[in-house]
Parts: structure tokens; sequence; C-alpha cells
């Protein structure tokens, strides 16, 4: 039945909280149980407010530059996968920062997926993954802090149609110049350790 959800609706709302604070918030509509959505919606604005508090915003309101933006990455066959990226520059830092935070919903049933959620019960997903991220740094000369050992359980994380992309902050893998790295996997590699009825399981069936 989840190959025929219709996708949600996203909406971009502006919130502009000074000057040089703008919000692009996204805003999930066209969903048939109403609980769910304003579940979605206010998980969405959680996100968001904890980016803004954990970057230093509310401390610094006269010195800081804030652009909030939202992607959608998958919204389709009931998996709606969106990426919040808060950049905040505060006067008289080296630099700015800019911070990713990514939500994956059923659009059906509501539940938010944490990685650990994608996968079977004692599967070896941290593993297989890590193998993966290793060799993507080996092949593409990534550079790091230190030597890459193994993913978080919870990983951060978004899905793309047919991909799964592990994502890593700031200064949390490589040096600040290489950015956020990002890691694309394809679902069909992972499919035989996906959980039953998650979302892997959902977007790899050929419909």
């Amino acid at each position: 039945m989840a190959l025929f959800t219709p996708p949600a609706i996203v909406r971009t709302q502006v919130w502009r909280l000074s000057p040089k604070a703008t919000i692009y918030f996204p805003i999930v509509s066209g969903l048939k149980n109403s609980q769910v959505q304003h579940f979605i919606n206010q998980r969405l604005q959680n996100v968001i407010h904890h980016l803004l508090v954990s970057q230093g915003y509310f401390q610094n309101k006269d010195r800081a530059e804030v652009v909030s933006t939202f992607e959608v990455k998958n919204n389709q066959r009931g998996i709606l996968s969106i990426t919040i990226s808060n950049y905040t520059y505060i006067e008289g830092a080296a630099h700015g920062l800019t911070v990713i935070q990514s939500l994956t919903f059923n659009t059906v049933t509501g539940k938010q997926y944490s990685l650990s959620d994608l996968f079977s019960p004692n599967s070896n997903y941290v593993e297989r993954i890590s193998n993966e991220v290793r060799a993507q740094i080996r092949r593409r000369e990534i550079p790091t802090l230190e030597p890459f050992e193994n993913i978080n359980p919870n990983q951060y994380f978004y899905i793309a149609d047919k991909t799964i992309v592990i994502y890593f902050q700031a200064y949390e893998l490589s040096p600040y110049v290489v950015g956020l790295p990002m890691f694309p996997i394809n679902l069909f590699y992972l499919q035989d350790i996906a959980a039953q009825g998650g979302p892997i399981d959902i977007l790899a069936t050929n419909s």
C-alpha cells in the first residue's frame, strides 16, 4: 500500500527573526491523518528551534547572522526525508558554521526513524555502512582529523530516492575546509539487512 501513498505537500514559510536572521521553514500538509501531520510539523519546528539555541542565536541576537533553509530529499511511497541546514555567524568569530539536521518520517504512521530503525535487529548495519564510508574516504581522498573507525549507531542520515546518505557535521570527521562530508550508499546494497516494512524495504522494492 505504501507504493501508492500520495506525496506530502511541503510548502515554505518564511520567518524573519531580525534583519540578519531569516528562517525558511517547511510546512507539511495534505496528509490523511491530521495528528500525524501535526506531529511532523512540530518535530520540524523543534529541530529549527534547537539549532538556533545550540548555535547561540538567542544569546547573540544583535551580533548574529542566521540563514536556515531546508530541502525535501525524499517524498514518495509514504517516506518523507527532509534536511534542515542552519548557517550561523556570530560577529567576531573566525567564520560561520553550518549545521545540518535531517528528519525521516513515515507519513502514514507518523513514525520518525533513526538510523537503527532502518535495519533488522542484530544486523551488522554499523559494520556494513562503516566499510562503505571507509572505502569512499579512501577513494575520494577525503582528509580526516583522525583515522576513521566506525559510524555512530545512530549516525546522521537522510534518504534520497534509492540512496541513503550518511553525513558528518563540520569537524566531526574532517577539517573545516572539507565542509560536511557526505557518503551516498545505494539502498540495494543494504536491502538484505533492512527492517521489514521500513524505509529501505519500501523504497528498494520495485513498483
